[in-house]
């Protein structure tokens, strides 16, 4: 499931636009963004982030609030 270019079903993705700081393996901290959820029955959520500036694809990770910073979308 957690394979180069795995995607979950099409059908069971909601689309969103979360900004967030990823904690990298390395200690670094990039800007992104959540731009699609998606939660199996009985398992944590997922959600397919991307690094901002940094030329990455977007790619699925399980969601980890120690690796992924929520930010506010709006109302600061």
């Amino acid at each position: 499931m957690n394979g180069p270019g795995w995607q979950p079903p099409e059908h069971e993705v909601e689309p969103a636009y979360q900004p967030v700081q990823i904690n990298r393996t390395d200690g670094s901290w990039a800007v992104g963004r959540i731009n699609a959820w998606w939660r199996p029955a009985g398992a944590p959520a997922w959600c397919r982030v991307r690094a901002m500036g940094r030329g990455e694809a977007p790619a699925w990770m399980p969601f980890d609030p120690e690796h992924l910073l929520l930010l506010p979308a709006t109302g600061i």
